[in-house]
């Protein structure tokens, strides 16, 4: 972990370091997933087969790897009734969120002209959800839910097995609950293969969105351009800005939370105040945060995060804390200050904010309703969570009569002049018998 004064400029340093190191890191890993893919198009079903054995320790046959629409609907059988609850709460909530997402068309124009934009659904999607020796129906509800809403009529779901050759029944679960219409035992690099370029069980998608490792992550940055992706997702990442008026546990919990995913996951503490204030609150975060680590189950996993990438910034102010946000641009950020509201606009650098004390990460993570796939490393400047948006195709839409093209045909007949491009002044001339290229004359 590393502590440093927002006036310092070490802290820009550190930032950088890791992003050199991931950068290191990425090129080999894409290497890995291109070998990979190229043997998943080039073998289909039996490179999916071998990889799973090799990376998921399964041995499965073809046959295997669709699971059963009937295992899929029987599968809530299997689950304690609270469980089957908060999963319903869950999708009740995000549903609720992202119909609020949905796109209409629309048209405008007259007098022969009318302009218009069509908004429809993609065919296919693959739903990527990790899995193998953990479960995660959260990223199913995720995922498949607003697929389902923008109205994608196969909604294809790959997820590793676990050690016995199966999925979580939470998992499946979520699947019926969600609407997904097919469920594969394939993860890793090879689902993605699969997914993208087809194999005789698992017809090609046009579009791939899920989180995953960096494998999965490298994997989806080969095979865009043959099918859409959502993002690159990369580790968790949270930035807490906090001022004395926050509690400490508290804030040490929502880092621990995030820490707690991967070794590589990032998470850093603002700790706003003038003078000793900075100070002495970010000392009882890390007071906290190393009590609570000792009986964290998973704080093998959260210690080398914190070790590694763990950030604490005393800055004097708010303004510098939301300077030092912005130059980040996290996937969570956490406001834990008075009047957290009014703050809102300020901090609107990240995939999601959480406004407030009583506003965890993980209530977003499951119930709030919003997504949590959300843009890692800094792509928070520039991209968004997963929604509606992403499972749909705008189309132009143009409609003249012979009148409006009048109106505007000369106008486009000196543009493509200018621009020399003299088959396109003609296609238009020609309606109009026109000749040349408009004001501008020939190309």
């Amino acid at each position: 972990m590393m502590r440093l004064k927002a006036r310092d400029p070490r802290w820009r340093e550190r930032l950088d370091r890791r992003r050199k190191r991931g950068l290191r890191d990425q090129a080999r890993v894409l290497d890995g997933a291109r070998l990979i893919l190229e043997d998943v198009r080039k073998n289909g079903d039996r490179a999916v087969l071998r990889y799973t054995l090799k990376f998921d320790g399964v041995r499965l046959k073809a046959a295997d790897l669709r699971v059963p629409a009937d295992e899929i609907a029987g599968a809530a059988a299997g689950c304690d009734r609270a469980g089957l609850a908060a999963l319903r709460l869950a999708a009740r909530r995000i549903e609720r969120f992202h119909r609020r997402q949905v796109r209409k068309g629309w048209s405008i124009g007259g007098r022969g002209e009318r302009l218009g934009q069509r908004v429809t659904p993609l065919a296919r999607v693959g739903l990527y959800v990790p899995g193998g020796r953990a479960a995660y129906p959260s990223t199913v509800l995720m995922t498949a839910l607003p697929a389902r809403i923008a109205g994608v009529a196969e909604r294809v779901m790959c997820t590793p097995p676990g050690p016995d050759g199966e999925v979580s029944p939470w998992v499946l679960a979520a699947a019926g609950l969600a609407g997904v219409t097919e469920v594969y035992k394939v993860g890793g690099v090879q689902a993605i293969g699969a997914l993208a370029y087809g194999t005789a069980t698992i017809r090609p998608v046009d579009k791939v969105v899920g989180p995953g490792n960096a494998h999965v992550a490298a994997a989806k940055r080969w095979v865009f351009g043959e099918v859409g992706i959502d993002q690159i997702a990369g580790p968790s990442e949270l930035l807490v800005v906090a001022d004395d008026s926050a509690r400490p546990d508290w804030v040490a919990a929502d880092l621990l939370a995030q820490a707690e995913h991967d070794p590589d996951a990032w998470v850093g503490l603002v700790a706003v105040g003038s003078g000793a204030r900075s100070r002495n609150l970010a000392d009882r975060v890390v007071e906290a945060l190393n009590g609570r680590l000792r009986n964290l189950e998973r704080r093998r996993i959260a210690a080398a995060a914190w070790k590694r990438n763990g950030l604490v910034v005393e800055a004097a102010e708010m303004e510098t804390a939301a300077g030092v946000a912005a130059a980040i641009h996290p996937e969570h950020l956490s406001l834990a200050v008075r009047d957290a509201g009014r703050w809102v606009d300020r901090f609107c650098c990240a995939g999601a904010v959480f406004v407030g004390g009583y506003s965890p990460v993980a209530v977003g993570d499951y119930v709030a309703g919003s997504n949590h796939v959300l843009p890692t490393g800094g792509a928070a400047r520039f991209a968004s969570p997963l929604g509606v948006d992403d499972f749909v195709r705008r189309t132009g839409v143009v409609s003249m009569s012979r009148a409006a093209l009048e109106g505007v045909g000369d106008a486009a007949m000196t543009l493509a002049s200018l621009e020399g491009l003299g088959a396109h002044a003609a296609s238009i001339g020609v309606r109009l018998s026109r000749k040349g290229g408009g004001r501008a004359g020939k190309p």
